[in-house]
């Protein structure tokens, strides 16, 4: 049975943000990875589920697979998702490159 991971605990105490992944999206010649958020995410065997639209998870700012996201890229990605981008209490970066 597939299990969810966003539910009414997240973010835990302390933590302002939820937590996003990349994923794998292009042709097969032109991978290139992009952020999600997993809030209400499904996951099963060999399969991930997003609660956003395809078209809007295509059009997030994306980055090579052996590219690291600049710091300065990181709010674009939380705006793009309309989600709130707050850097952590000693200023360190929310995402890294996987």
């Amino acid at each position: 049975m597939p299990s969810t991971c966003g539910d009414s605990s997240w973010p835990p105490a302390g933590r302002t943000t939820r937590p996003l992944t990349t994923v794998q999206i292009g042709m097969p010649t032109q991978h290139r990875l992009v952020f999600v958020p997993l809030n209400d995410a499904t996951v099963g065997p060999g399969y991930l589920k997003v609660a956003y639209d395809r078209a809007l998870v295509r059009d997030c700012p994306a980055l090579g697979m052996d590219d690291i996201l600049p710091a300065e890229d990181e709010e674009a990605v939380f705006q793009h998702y309309s989600l709130t981008y707050q850097k952590g209490a000693g200023g360190e970066r929310q995402l890294a490159r996987r």
